[in-house]
C-alpha cells in the first residue's frame, strides 16, 4: 500500500521536469528559438537602431535640410558633414535622416495596406465555396499576371497631380504611392492566407467548434485566423523589404516625392551624376537602403524559423 500512496523518485523527478516544461508558453518559445537565429537577432537591433537614429537624429543634427552652402558643395565626409554634401552644398546627414523617416514609412505603410487587402481577400477566398472563391483567385491572379513597374508608374503619372490638389504635395505622394505599392503586394498573401484557411477549416478544432454551436464568424476571427497570421507575419516582413525597394526605384526614376523632399531613393537619383567625383553621395543612401532591406529579410527569416512548429533549432 506504501508503494500505491508514494510516487517513486524517478517518477517525481520526471513530474517536476514536465511542470516546468509547461511552464514555457508558444509566445516565449518563439521567442527563444527567434533569438537563437543569429543574423535575425543582429538584423532586429540594427534595425532599431536605424529607426531610433531616425527619430532622435533631427533633435541631435540640427543642420536644417536645404539649407545651401556653395562654398562647401561636393564635399568630402568631414566633421562639419559626417555624411559630405551634395550639389548644392547641403549636409547629407541631415537629408538621410529626413529621407530615412519618409522611406520606412512608405514601407510598413504600403505593408499594412497589402497585408489587409490580402488578409480579406484570402480569409473570404478559403471559407467560401464555389464561384465566390474561384473568382477572387481569378481576381488574385489576373493581378499576378500584370506588370507591375509600369502599372506603377501609369498610376503615379495619372493620379499625383490630383492627390496633390488635395492633400498637399508630400502628403499627396505618400498616400499615393502607399496605395499603389500596397495595391500590387496582396495577392502573394491573399493566395497563403486561403491555403493556409483551406488546411485549418478541416481539423478538429474547428471541427469540436462547430459542433459547439460556433458560429461562422467566430469560427474565423476565433480559430481559423489566429493560427493562419504565422506565414502572414513572415510574407508582411519580405513586402516591408520590397515596399521600401520601390519606393526608392519610383523616386531613382522622377516620380516619387518632389525633388525638395529627400528620400534615399530620391538620393540616390540626385547622386547618378557625380558617381566620379562624389560617390560618397550615392554610398550612404544605397548603403542604407541595402542594409535595411537586408535586415529585414533576415527578420523574416527568423520569424519564419520561430514561427514553424515543425521548425527544430
Amino acid at each position: 500500500m506504501a508503494g500505491l500512496t508514494h510516487a517513486s523518485p524517478s517518477v517525481e523527478t520526471a513530474l517536476a521536469s514536465a511542470s516546468k516544461k509547461r511552464r514555457f508558453s508558444p509566445g516565449r518559445d518563439a521567442i527563444r528559438r527567434f533569438l537563437r537565429h543569429r543574423l535575425a537577432a543582429v538584423s532586429i537591433v540594427v534595425l532599431a537602431l536605424l529607426a531610433l537614429a531616425i527619430v532622435v537624429g533631427p533633435w541631435i543634427w540640427r543642420v536644417p535640410i536645404n539649407e545651401i552652402d556653395f562654398t562647401a558643395r561636393l564635399a568630402a565626409p568631414s566633421w562639419d558633414h559626417p555624411f559630405g554634401t551634395d550639389d548644392l552644398g547641403q549636409d547629407l546627414l541631415a537629408r538621410m535622416i529626413y529621407g530615412g523617416r519618409i522611406s520606412l514609412a512608405v514601407g510598413f505603410a504600403a505593408m499594412a495596406v497589402g497585408l489587409f487587402v490580402g488578409v480579406v481577400i484570402g480569409a473570404i477566398a478559403g471559407n467560401s465555396k464555389g464561384p465566390v472563391d474561384a473568382a477572387l483567385m481569378w481576381l488574385t491572379d489576373l493581378f499576378l499576371s500584370l506588370p507591375q513597374l509600369p502599372l506603377l508608374l501609369l498610376v503615379i503619372y495619372l493620379f499625383r497631380d490630383l492627390l496633390k490638389g488635395l492633400v498637399g504635395p508630400e502628403g499627396g505622394t505618400f498616400v499615393l504611392i502607399v496605395l499603389v505599392i500596397g495595391g500590387f503586394r496582396w495577392m502573394p498573401v491573399a493566395r497563403l492566407v486561403r491555403a493556409q484557411f483551406l488546411s485549418l477549416r478541416e481539423k478538429e478544432f474547428v471541427e469540436a467548434a462547430r459542433a459547439l454551436g460556433a458560429s461562422n464568424f467566430r469560427l474565423v476571427a476565433r480559430h481559423i485566423l489566429p493560427n493562419a497570421l504565422g506565414p502572414v507575419i513572415v510574407a508582411g516582413t519580405i513586402d516591408v523589404a520590397a515596399a521600401i525597394i520601390a519606393e526608392s526605384t519610383l523616386s531613382f526614376l522622377g516620380l516619387g516625392f518632389p525633388p525638395d523632399i529627400p528620400t534615399w531613393g530620391r538620393l540616390l537619383f540626385d547622386a547618378k551624376d557625380y558617381l566620379d567625383i562624389a560617390p560618397h553621395w550615392a554610398l550612404f543612401a544605397g548603403g542604407a537602403i541595402f542594409l535595411t532591406v537586408i535586415a529585414i529579410n533576415f527578420i523574416g527569416d527568423g520569424l519564419r524559423d520561430a514561427l514553424d512548429p515543425r521548425k527544430v533549432m
